[in-house]
């Protein structure tokens, strides 16, 4: 971004300021304009884009502070200096609050004024670039739907995309709120069967009965209430895509039923003679441990083998604390359009979200950030509104009560270590302290390397 580039709106009430600053800012080559006063200054603003907004704070009718707040809903990224004869802390104070870049002492002298914009060229420039590299970053992380930075997530979206391109059976297994779904309809959305339907079946939610009817579709008059033919899942997702979520749970009638199908490709109504074809891709998703079902009888040993072609095994989010950030931006952008403002995290939230244990994993995170959102009063979101326990041996966030200098220097250091995944040498780099420091701040805290044991950290 250069001078050439950056578009100036002067604003004060006087003509003689509005004609010294545009004539200086026009011969360090800036694009400017100018406006009479306030309201005049808004309504440009919401017509036209500016990089630097310089106001007056005094004016008649909607003063300098006024007009700060209108740009900063107007126009977030564009920069506003207020102009004042009455330069004092306080309104310095208000003006810094308010989101204001920083302020001109009048008389100006012009050199300072030059100085001023090119601070701002240069503080816009480094916003742009690290917009486009958080861009670059974001899709090198992403996987459709899923974010992630972790070497183990990214292993997931690796075969994921293999597997996306075959007709195999895939097999998700996951503790519940993994995003087992979520990975299945980016599964479908990579395939060949995309522009075919994504029907998704949760087994644990319905009786045997019903599951069956669900699953396979059922004939009119074969059982009490059926008044009608109705197909079941396997037809509806034909040519596309069929989740059967909560696979583990089934009964062992129906897994003797799925096998067939799965085998033969053909399946009968409930009530049916006739075989009927089917054409879908079988995407099945559990959070039992189906070896071990296997091994004490509850789970047929040949419909695992049938299902389970291609594995993808989603790893806990405590396991993959480093993408704990990337994950709060994805959601925090989604409920930012939804809720329709701005929402950042406080670094004291942030270093809570980063050392919870997440036993909900990325739904319970998803919730939490929803809950927080709403919760605050204004973009800020605090530890307070999250409502998250607190870790064991802490007592619980008081609003309004400052955290001590050893709770503050203990999240950081968690945080930091979470956001290098354990990797003590980077996390040194980041605090700027050596690594023997740092160890022994991790054995004060009781702090571990991302999945060690808690020796390894202490010794």
């Amino acid at each position: 971004m250069t001078s050439a580039d950056t578009r100036i709106l002067v604003v004060d009430d006087e003509e003689i300021v509005r004609e010294s600053l545009s004539g200086w800012l026009e011969k360090d080559g800036y694009d400017v304009a100018c406006a009479p006063d306030g309201r005049m200054a808004v309504e440009r603003m919401k017509s036209e884009r500016w990089n630097v907004v310089l106001v007056d704070l005094k004016m008649p009718g909607m003063d300098g502070l006024q007009v700060l707040e209108e740009a900063r809903k107007l126009q977030p990224d564009s920069a506003v200096v207020l102009m004042t004869a009455y330069a004092t802390v306080d309104t310095a104070v208000a003006a810094m609050k308010l989101g204001a870049f920083d302020y001109l002492t009048k008389p100006f002298d012009p050199e300072e004024l030059s100085y001023l914009m090119q601070k701002v060229v240069a503080q816009q420039s480094l916003v742009r670039e690290n917009a486009v590299l958080r861009q670059a970053l974001k899709k090198e992380h992403r996987f459709r739907d899923l974010v992630s930075k972790s070497p183990s997530m990214l292993r997931v979206f690796e075969l994921a995309r293999v597997a996306a391109r075959s007709n195999s059976t895939i097999l998700i297994l996951g503790e519940s709120g993994t995003g087992k779904e979520v990975i299945a309809r980016t599964l479908h959305a990579e395939s060949s069967r995309a522009e075919g339907p994504f029907v998704a079946v949760s087994c644990a939610a319905l009786t045997e009965t019903l599951l069956e009817s669900e699953l396979f579709g059922h004939e009119k008059g074969s059982f009490t209430g059926a008044t009608a033919r109705r197909k079941g899942k396997f037809e509806l997702a034909r040519g596309g895509t069929l989740f059967l979520d909560e696979v583990g749970d089934i009964s062992a009638k129906l897994q003797l039923d799925l096998l067939r199908v799965l085998e033969e490709r053909k399946l009968h109504r409930v009530g049916g003679e006739e075989p009927i074809d089917i054409d879908v891709r079988v995407i099945a998703a559990t959070n039992r441990d189906l070896k071990k079902a296997v091994a004490d009888g509850s789970f047929r040993e040949d419909l695992f083998y049938r299902l389970n072609v291609i594995p993808v095994t989603l790893p806990p989010l405590r396991e993959r604390r480093e993408d704990i950030p990337l994950l709060v931006e994805h959601f925090l952008d989604r409920l930012e359009a939804e809720l329709k403002r701005r929402v950042r995290m406080s670094p004291e939230a942030m270093a809570a979200l980063l050392v919870h244990d997440w036993p909900g994993n990325v739904r319970e995170l998803r919730n939490v950030l929803e809950r927080g959102a709403v919760v605050a009063q204004g973009e800020v979101v605090g530890l307070a509104d999250l409502g998250l326990p607190a870790p064991p041996g802490e007592a619980p966030p008081r609003p309004g009560v400052p955290a001590s200098l050893v709770d503050v220097e203990r999240r950081h250091v968690a945080e930091v270590l979470a956001y290098s995944g354990g990797n003590v040498s980077q996390a040194a780099r980041v605090l700027g302290i050596d690594r023997v420091t740092l160890y022994n701040k991790m054995k004060k805290y009781q702090l571990k390397r991302h999945g060690e044991d808690a020796e390894v950290a202490s010794g």
